[in-house]
Formats: structure tokens, sequence, C-alpha cells
């Protein structure tokens, strides 16, 4: 079995600009003589590898506690792609999906320093997929993100941003990429994971 970790480590991520960087100090220390060694951390929800719930951008979406797992986990189909990602493009990712598991056509991961559209963001939206991840700290172009996030959030179609997929080729993978159990939060770090023993 091969398991993928396409988590961001979080203390060295890429960090989306403007939002504050990961912080860490140890408050307990072993070597101070302390009887155990304690971190304390602070981070932005959207730091690394995250989900976006809709209420990122939505004033009365879904928060992250809202989101029924199975969006989070599931069959999942990487595709490769660079630069912007058209209508036409994501008509064939999401055909090329579906032609290996039509489940995993459910949540579709991006390889590449990729861009989504507007257009492709509309298809993805019509093929009510649960998921889009991709490499980027934001899905759209990062000068001008709202509309593709509006687009997609409004449709309750879970983002996953700041994943790392260099190692992982084209194909249909199992993903667990489950954020924390934050209440009213509008994202949330995550430890994603994809595995392919049984998948391709």
């Amino acid at each position: 079995m091969n398991i993928y970790d396409i988590s961001q480590e979080v203390f060295n991520c890429k960090v989306y600009p403007g939002d504050p960087v990961p912080e860490k100090k140890l408050v307990n220390s072993i070597e101070k003589g302390g009887l155990y060694n304690l971190t304390e951390f602070s981070m932005c929800a959207h730091n690394g590898t995250h989900i976006d719930a809709p209420f990122h951008f939505i004033k009365d979406g879904k928060t992250v506690d809202d989101i029924a797992l199975e969006s989070f986990v599931g069959m999942a189909y990487v595709a490769e792609h660079q630069g912007v990602i058209t209508g036409d493009d994501a008509v064939k990712i999401i055909e090329k999906a579906k032609e290996k598991n039509p489940e995993s056509a459910k949540r579709i991961l991006i390889k590449g320093d990729a861009e989504v559209s507007a257009e492709a963001a509309k298809v993805f939206v019509s093929a009510e997929i649960l998921l889009l991840g991709n490499e980027s700290q934001t899905v759209g172009p990062e000068n001008a993100p709202m509309e593709v996030h509006l687009i997609l959030l409004t449709a309750d179609v879970v983002l996953l941003e700041g994943i790392r997929l260099a190692e992982v080729s084209e194909g249909i993978y199992f993903l667990n990429a489950a954020p924390l159990n934050l209440s009213d939060a509008d994202g949330s770090p995550c430890r994603a994971v994809l595995i392919d023993d049984f998948c391709n």
C-alpha cells in the first residue's frame, strides 16, 4: 500500500500574501527542568494545506463543522494541468475521471501550477463535485480570487488548497483530507493523504 502525504509542513508552509504566518514556542521544556515538553502554536485557518468552507466567502455559508465528512474522504481523481484551466479543460478532466471511476469524479485534485477559471468552476459545479483541490494557496487567480471562490463555494463545493502532488501520478486514489473539527470556522488545516493500493 502506498500512502502519499500531500500536505505541507505547517511551520515552513507557503502563506497566502497578507495572511498571518504560523508560529510556535516551547512553553514547557524537559531540557530546562520541566516534566514534559509542551508546544504552543498559532496559525491562520488557511495556512499551508487547508480546506475552505463556504463561510470563507459567503456570509451565511456552511462552516467547517457543517460539512459532511464524505466531502473530504473518498475516491478522488488526480489530473495534471499547467496554466489556466478552461471550461473545455474541466470537461475533459471530469470525463476522464468518470471513465476511470465515477466515484472519483466527485473529488478532483489538480496537479501542477494551475489556475481555475470561472468557466472551469462552472463546469465543476455542473458536474456536482464535492471537492476541488489544487497546489496553489488559492483556487482562482491570486490577485482576484473572489469570483471563482463564490462560484464553487455557493454550490457547496469544498476547496482543498495548498496540496503537494509532485510525487503523485495522474489517476485514481483514496483521499482523506478531513479538517479539524472547528465550530463556526471558515476554514481549517488538514493532513491530506492519498492511498493508491486498490484504486489504480
